[in-house]
């Protein structure tokens, strides 16, 4: 009956503690350290100070293949394009969580395609959680499997598509998942993607892996890098770059 009396006594402790305090002046509640480090804000296409440049534009140096080779995908006019057939590209650096922002842009040949077939690709964060790409510019398709959609799991909350040929801008906020000694997850992954400047995921919990058929899978992982998908539509990249948060 002691231990239980003590062990109750502990945990009232800090809020007896507050409520005996006499916060009647200003400073008493102004927190001064530790000051938050400085980051110089990007300019237009130019990156925060602090952020890692994946693609710039002048090469591809931030990339892999699965075979660890240079891929095999276009450079040209400062533009990164898949070359359909040449299978997925990787970042070489691997991340936990972080904010991504990536611009892509979909080619207006594929107009006459339809539904999944019309520009298709994605952004796997680390690895094996997809964000879809797609024209989905009056494009209708399944909703979880269109533009911003956790694929196969959670639509977006608007289409915000910019019409075929124009370029969209993803700006992703990441927090990646932790998980027990067993393998089991602790704590899921979110992701909140605005899409455009338009919010389309709010701090969206990740079920596990974005498996093309069947329920999404847990398995356990520490860091991993950045995957773009080759789906066969020559779809185009710039100004990439990510802070690890």
């Amino acid at each position: 009956m002691k231990s239980v009396l003590l062990a109750f006594g502990l945990f009232l402790f800090p809020f007896i503690l507050f409520a005996q305090t006499d916060l009647t002046k200003p400073e008493q509640t102004e927190q001064w350290e530790p000051e938050p480090r400085v980051v110089k804000p990007g300019n237009g296409p130019k990156p925060p100070s602090d952020a890692v440049v994946i693609f710039d534009g002048t090469s591809l140096d931030g990339f892999r293949d699965k075979n660890g080779n240079p891929p095999k995908w276009e450079l040209k006019e400062g533009l990164l394009t898949v070359k359909g057939g040449s299978g997925d590209i990787w970042t070489k650096a691997s991340f936990g969580s972080f904010q991504l922002h990536i611009e892509w842009r979909t080619p207006i040949e594929s107009l006459n395609l339809k539904g999944q077939g019309r520009g298709n690709s994605g952004i796997f964060l680390q690895d094996r959680y997809e964000v879809q790409i797609l024209n989905s510019y009056e494009n209708r398709t399944y909703a979880n499997g269109q533009a911003g959609s956790i694929y196969k799991q959670t639509p977006p909350l608007v289409n915000a598509m910019n019409p075929m040929g124009e370029w969209q801008t993803y700006d992703i906020i990441y927090t990646a998942p932790t998980f027990r000694a067993n393998g089991s997850m602790l704590t899921p992954p979110y992701v909140t993607v605005i899409h455009n400047g338009v919010v389309v995921q709010n701090h969206t919990e990740i079920q596990g892996t974005t498996e093309y058929i069947g329920p999404p899978l847990i398995k356990a992982h520490g860091e991993a890098p950045l995957r773009l998908q080759d789906h066969g539509n020559p779809i185009s990249f710039r100004n990439i770059w990510i802070r690890p948060l």
